[in-house]
């Protein structure tokens, strides 16, 4: 009997007391990772070779120069940028990683948008890339921004036989607001932004987001100086229209915008700065019935993108 018994518990199958382990260990674990994810893969190796170059070699300048790349970190963050279609060079998730509903996501976009790189690394190194910050094991990193030069947005307008339709920012620093302007420009048939190097909003994430995608086909320049853009346009015979509060005339009375127009913003509150508003050619105002001291810079830009598009049907 003694014998027997030996036989018998050395037959397979879950014992006694086991808590159901052998069953567990047959449950799947999600779908299979991509190529570029899996450790010592050719595809993963040459991810990571192609993402060190991107990394370190220097952007070429275009003609109105290139902002740096740009870092999006956390899961939701990261999900809601791929999405948005903001451009992404690479994807950097955290080896051994929680696979959750948002890193799936996550995986899946890039994978389906193209041109991604998936790019795996340890926990140290994400946080040596973000400082520490609380990036949740998924980074995305957003490639430098090529602006276009002023004078490019004004040919092209030329090029289609069109007056140009442009719209500049003064001392708009919040990224939502520049790209409020980019979907505003590109609904009213404009041809583009202007905004200054220095103390301004650029083209981060933020702004991709906001713009809801027409950044991809509204081009956005820079000028190392707006006054000198600004009165550089006036010798092309263009316009040069600014809002401010306070303006002799109302946009409704205003003829110009049926011809070449630049039409600048400034920021909420403190409105053009001196210089700008003193190289404008026109000086209007917005009315407000309802009595609010200002609006921010993606809706006065649309308001007068509006009146300008409807002047030129």
């Amino acid at each position: 009997m003694a014998a027997n018994n030996r036989r018998m518990s050395g037959k397979k199958g879950a014992q006694v007391g086991s808590g159901g382990q052998r069953r567990k260990g047959l449950e799947g674990k999600g779908p299979t990772p991509p190529a570029e994810m899996r450790k010592g893969h050719k595809k993963n190796r040459i991810a990571g070779a192609k993402a060190k170059q991107a990394v370190r070699r220097p952007a070429p300048r275009g003609r109105g120069g290139k902002s740096s790349s740009e870092l999006v970190v956390g899961r939701n963050p990261v999900v809601e940028a791929l999405r948005e279609g903001v451009p992404a060079s690479t994807l950097y998730v955290q080896q051994f990683i929680d696979n959750d509903e948002r890193v799936r996501e996550a995986l899946q976009l890039a994978a389906e948008r193209g041109g991604i790189n998936l790019m795996e690394a340890p926990r140290p190194e994400l946080d040596r890339m973000t400082n520490g910050l609380n990036h949740q094991g998924l980074i995305l990193q957003v490639p430098p921004y090529e602006y276009a030069h002023p004078e490019d947005l004004a040919n092209a307008a030329y090029d289609d036989g069109e007056d140009p339709l442009i719209v500049a920012l003064d001392g708009v620093t919040d990224p939502r607001n520049l790209g409020a302007v980019v979907r505003s420009v590109s609904a009213f048939g404009g041809h583009g932004v202007v905004v200054p190097e220095r103390r301004a909003a650029g083209m981060t994430a933020g702004a991709w987001k906001t713009s809801a995608g027409t950044a991809a086909r509204t081009p956005v320049a820079r000028a190392t100086n707006l006054t000198r853009a600004l009165e550089a346009y006036k010798k092309q015979g263009i316009v040069v229209v600014g809002l401010a509060a306070d303006g002799e005339a109302e946009i409704g009375e205003l003829q110009a915008l049926e011809g070449p127009v630049v039409i600048v913003v400034g920021s909420e509150g403190k409105g053009l700065s001196r210089l700008v508003g003193e190289t404008c050619d026109f000086r209007v105002r917005i009315p407000m019935p309802g009595g609010a001291e200002s609006l921010n810079a993606g809706v006065a830009a649309g308001i007068v993108l509006y009146e300008a598009a409807r002047r030129r049907d």
